[in-house]
């Protein structure tokens, strides 16, 4: 699934194509919003919360998507020929351009002033500009029996990290994946940690989270399972974790990350 770099990103080339322009075309192919047209509305502005994406217009509406595990948004040129088959979800176009969202998997027509009743729910975005980690802690807290692993995962507490940036954060911060939330003692520098990576990825069209960009090098941990460790050699371990079938793997050091120590 996306994370959350990549939804912003998302957010921004729609923005450069969208904002402030007037739609010349709407086609929603959703049953729900089949019949919708936005046509002569202003696009106002896209922004991304969490791996949701928000697409603000005038008159009070707001076009919310979210990738979940394959979607995407390709931006293309204004009466250019859009992708055939079922794929398309959603086509927004002004006299320029024209975004065309691919297998989205959530698709929604609401007044702007009720989309907190879909994103409401999310903890505190790393990337987003009311960005607050005492809360992000507070609310990890909150359940100090689960395991980190899953915690970070839980959209409720911080929104935006996936199973990427799970594997590094916790490898850097030497946490073990399946240590309790109340057992870490430094939660507080784990979900900065996490934080500081999306942010420095927010621009970059690959993701680095070693310094090293080259192919092989750009991850500790994560996509490296049974290769040795970049720290201490040792054999890079692959699992399983929580109940969502893509969000289930975890790699993870076990030198680096004992399941003895504390984090």
């Amino acid at each position: 699934m996306p994370e959350g770099d990549v939804v912003y990103r998302t957010a921004r080339r729609l923005g450069r194509a969208l904002d402030g322009r007037v739609l010349t075309r709407s086609d929603f192919r959703v049953p729900r919003h089949a019949t919708a047209d936005l046509t002569g509305l202003t696009v106002l502005e896209t922004v991304s919360r969490g791996k949701h994406l928000l697409t603000r217009l005038d008159g009070g509406l707001t076009v919310h998507t979210h990738l979940r595990m394959d979607g995407l948004w390709r931006v293309l040129p204004a009466g250019g020929r859009t992708p055939p088959g079922d794929l398309v979800r959603l086509v927004l176009a002004n006299a320029e351009w024209q975004a065309v969202g691919l297998r989205l998997g959530m698709v929604d027509l609401v007044a702007t002033g009720r989309e907190e009743r879909l994103v409401g729910h999310l903890g505190p975005d790393p990337l987003g500009p009311d960005w607050d980690p005492a809360e992000a802690v507070r609310r990890l807290r909150a359940s100090p029996e689960a395991t980190i692993g899953e915690a970070l995962l839980d959209q409720r507490n911080l929104a935006g990290i996936g199973t990427i940036y799970r594997a590094e954060t916790l490898f850097l911060a030497r946490v073990w994946p399946w240590r309790q939330v109340g057992a870490v003692r430094d939660l507080r520098g784990v979900v900065e940690l996490a934080q500081r990576l999306l942010y420095a990825n927010r621009e970059r069209p690959s993701r680095v989270t070693t310094g090293d960009p080259r192919p092989g090098r750009d991850t500790w941990v994560y996509g490296r399972a049974g290769r040795p460790c970049p720290r201490c050699g040792s054999r890079i371990s692959r699992g399983e974790m929580g109940a969502q079938p893509r969000e289930r793997l975890i790699v993870w050091c076990r030198r680096c990350q004992p399941e003895e120590t504390a984090g």
